[in-house]
């Protein structure tokens, strides 16, 4: 399906890209953590609400 001089390509760009997106954002951690301290909250607020979405619908079916 894919030549293996795609595949060796695919798989370097990958670890290059992880390798640029990870020093582009080491600095960023306590700017992060100082910015987004409240996130965690409305994430697992929002799962609790999707899951008991979910509930609902499977006990009304």
């Amino acid at each position: 399906m894919f030549s293996k001089g795609q595949i060796i390509f695919a798989v370097l760009f990958i670890i290059v890209f992880a390798v640029a997106i990870w020093y582009a954002y080491k600095g960023d951690g306590q700017l992060h953590a100082r910015n987004y301290k409240g996130v965690k909250w409305v994430a697992l607020t929002f799962i609790i609400f999707i899951g008991t979405l979910f509930v609902i619908k499977n006990l009304l079916k």
